[in-house]
């Protein structure tokens, strides 16, 4: 019986089953798969989808869906602000605010009593980290 298009294997895939193929027959006993074998399925699964990535690679299938997900919980946790609001103050600033807010509603506010203003740049970049 001829073989669907649809069954049709993507050059991608293959190449990546492939370079898995050679990695396992060198390997004894189980050992861990590489971080870059995963990335690599990772990306392919987002383009053709777990089960034919995982099927194919002979990858366990939960763990790769697991892996993409967590790829696109990530990516949109490193969105970029949608809106900073900078208020000038006189030159003998003695009180600054800020407040950063997230997409997920998450807030922080910092009152800060100087006459050297923050690293409003830096506290961001921090609260990012510890975020997410």
């Amino acid at each position: 019986m001829p073989r669907r298009r649809s069954d049709e294997v993507p050059e991608a895939i293959v190449q990546l089953q492939v370079r898995l193929d050679e990695w396992r027959s060198a390997q004894k006993g189980r050992t861990k798969l590489p971080e870059s074998f995963w990335l690599a399925a990772v990306d392919l699964a987002n383009q053709y989808g777990v089960f034919r990535t995982a099927h194919t690679l002979r990858l366990d299938y939960t763990r790769l869906k697991k892996r993409l997900a967590t790829r696109w919980t990530h990516a949109g946790s490193r969105r970029q602000a949608a809106f900073v609001e900078l208020m000038a103050h006189p030159a003998d600033l003695q009180e600054c605010v800020i407040e950063f807010e997230s997409a997920e509603q998450a807030k922080m506010r910092i009152q800060w009593k100087s006459t050297v203003p923050p690293d409003w740049k830096e506290l961001l970049r921090a609260w990012r980290e510890v975020e997410g």
